[in-house]
């Protein structure tokens, strides 16, 4: 199956979304979204980043560990998404922290679907500003709401079994308060 790549409305030349296959950075936006079976290309997501404004880069990496909150011998993990709603949320996500953070020269959002081993990559999030200060806010930022917006369910398999994670919660809107806050 080949790659889906989406780009629509305004601002299309700065968003773009790949899903299914093929993830590779986009040639001429400033956000690389996608939703993936395949493995995340961190490297080329750290990189692409990066550009000659950057003074900063900052790239977090969500890995599947073995264990959970209440499960030990956590084997791996199975990612579910609702693709056209994950699509709208994602690309919410990214628009979001270009309005918080208007000075983000790039930023990627990628999240893996299917089966993901232990110690693999199922999320990446990277921001790239000409300081460091608003790189870091607007990764954890977007990391943070992605996790809470967007529509990707988690099931987590161990010797034995496997079962939906139980640390699920319901799906806010991108700009909804935290329910926290």
């Amino acid at each position: 199956m080949g790659s889906r790549v989406r780009t629509a409305g305004p601002g299309a030349a700065r968003r773009r979304f790949t899903s299914i296959a093929g993830v590779l950075p986009p040639d001429a936006a400033s956000d690389w979204i996608a939703l993936t079976a395949e493995s995340l290309p961190v490297d080329v997501a750290t990189t692409w980043a990066a550009t000659t404004a950057s003074g900063a880069v900052v790239t977090f990496c969500g890995i599947v560990r073995d264990h959970s909150e209440g499960r030990p011998g956590v084997t791996g993990l199975s990612y579910e998404a609702y693709e056209d709603e994950a699509s709208r949320r994602l690309t919410a996500v990214a628009a979001e922290t270009r309005r918080r953070w208007p000075v983000i020269e790039r930023l990627v959002l990628l999240h893996r679907t299917g089966e993901v081993g232990l110690s693999e990559p199922s999320v990446v999030v990277a921001a790239s500003s000409p300081h460091r200060s608003e790189a870091f806010e607007a990764a954890r930022f977007a990391i943070d709401t992605l996790k809470e917006t967007v529509p990707i369910w988690k099931r987590e398999h161990w010797v034995g079994g496997s079962d939906w994670a139980a640390c699920g919660h319901p799906v806010r809107g991108v700009r909804e308060p935290h329910p926290a806050a």
